[in-house]
């Protein structure tokens, strides 16, 4: 059922199929969420203090619960955030009254990474580890890694959830699954050279690090003649900006495949091998609302609204209804690859927190990064608001290599963003090396 298929830089790799969860008719998904959503709410009522206050405030005893119809019922269950989640831990520390279970049964502990707030402590039991496992299995189906892979996975496993439930995975399916936590990027390029991995996992920031790193090495073979034929990147919307993307891509000789979820939810979307550009929705194990973060209501396929998200197999610490905060596009239609899982065009746009009004323009992170992106000799960058007087202002700081002149690529940096965000920004060129490199979440729109 294997069968080789042509990759970046003439690297193959192998085709591997479909489960029927992921293939199911639009009315065969609802009843099957119907029947998962069901359950878990009888799993955690009564046994969740969070989720049974929430509940009986909304008027939804265990009755009302058992009866509520679907997909429409949905809308009877309240709304999680995460300010009331933080809120939670801090009236009833350090966990919160979010666990169905005795605290005893959690052998897991990570914790968000805090880049919009106090981090959230968040504890698994052995069965809800395992769902999401298996939930990152779905990852590794649509990129097309399987047990001939070894993985090499360039993360410092820190508690930031980030790829630890990856690297379990990973073994499950029978791949060689490798670590590199505690290494410098020149000794995880070495691993590279030594270990011959098919895959690399880590944050695109990171991959693009490595990549000019590997720039730099002496009599090194280049890094897009290396083994790697996969990259799967998460934990930042850059694996869907294309200009992002073409440069991993360039610089590897390696396909990107791009992945998202959250501490708190658990891996929620994937790529596909045949449909780049778009992330998978695994709805078999979460439903997945499109909403106007303003009114609160469904917005029509093809339109911009936030993510909505209830986890459907993590009842020993769920989430029902959880305000993602990210803003994404939703559409429909089959996937070439044969699922019928709703996507999210150009993965996750932005955050709806992200978003600062410059001079009367709403700002985006990710629209600085994909204008900045195209530009080959920006190594990297950072942009700050700052307040003057009473109105924000942009700027932003790059670096370049020491061999080329900044000149003309400061005019014509600035002349992209003017085009792309009706701003006149300024730019500064930083000294070479000075501006921070990322192996996690990169932070490069500074607020003052």
């Amino acid at each position: 059922m294997t069968a080789a298929a042509p990759g970046p830089g003439g690297k193959t790799t192998a085709s591997s199929g479909v489960p029927p969860t992921e293939r199911l008719d639009r009315s065969a998904l609802a009843a099957h969420q119907s029947r998962r959503l069901k359950e878990l709410l009888g799993a955690i009522h009564g046994r969740n203090v969070f989720y049974t206050r929430k509940f009986d405030d909304a008027g939804l005893g265990r009755a009302a619960l058992d009866a509520l119809p679907f997909p429409d019922g949905l809308r009877a269950l309240p709304f999680t955030t995460k300010a009331e989640l933080v809120a939670d831990q801090q009236a009833a520390p350090p966990w919160g009254t979010v666990l169905t279970e005795p605290v005893e049964r959690y052998t897991r502990y990570n914790q968000t990474s805090s880049t919009t707030g106090r981090p959230l402590k968040w504890l698994d039991t052995n069965d809800s580890w395992q769902w999401m496992v298996d939930c990152w299995k779905a990852v590794y189906r649509g990129a097309r890694v399987a047990t001939a892979d070894r993985i090499l996975f360039a993360f410092s496993f820190g508690p930031f959830l980030g790829f630890w439930t990856a690297f379990d995975a990973a073994w499950q399916i029978g791949a060689h699954a490798v670590p590199a936590g505690g290494m410098s990027s020149q000794q995880r390029l070495a691993l590279v050279d030594t270990i011959a991995p098919t895959v690399v996992v880590c944050t695109p920031t990171y991959a693009l690090r490595l990549a000019e790193v590997a720039e730099q090495r002496q009599g090194a073979r280049p890094l897009a003649e290396s083994s790697v034929r996969t990259i799967v990147v998460a934990g930042e919307p850059g694996g869907s900006i294309p200009a992002t993307r073409e440069r991993i891509e360039r610089n590897w000789g390696a396909r990107v495949i791009d992945h998202h979820g959250l501490t708190e939810v658990g891996p929620v979307s994937f790529e596909c091998w045949e449909g780049p550009g778009f992330l998978h929705l695994n709805e078999p194990e979460y439903i997945c609302e499109v909403l106007d973060s303003a009114t609160l209501e469904a917005v029509p396929d093809g339109q911009p609204g936030e993510l909505v998200i209830t986890n459907l197999g993590r009842s020993a610490s769920p989430v029902i209804r959880y305000r993602t905060g990210d803003v994404v596009v939703r559409r429909l239609e089959p996937c070439a690859c044969g699922r019928t899982l709703a996507r999210l065009e150009g993965g996750i746009l932005t955050r709806t927190d992200d978003m600062i009004n410059v001079r009367g323009v709403n700002v985006y992170p990710s629209a600085i990064e994909s204008v900045v992106r195209q530009f080959e000799e920006v190594l990297e960058f950072r942009s700050t608001i700052s307040r003057q007087a009473s109105m924000r202002a942009l700027s932003l700081e790059i670096e370049v290599p020491g061999s080329v002149d900044p000149a003309p690529i400061v005019i014509r940096l600035a002349q992209r963003l003017r085009d792309a965000l009706g701003l006149t920004v300024p730019i500064h060129v930083a000294p070479a090396g000075s501006l921070p490199r990322f192996e996690m979440k990169a932070r490069r729109f500074v607020i003052e």
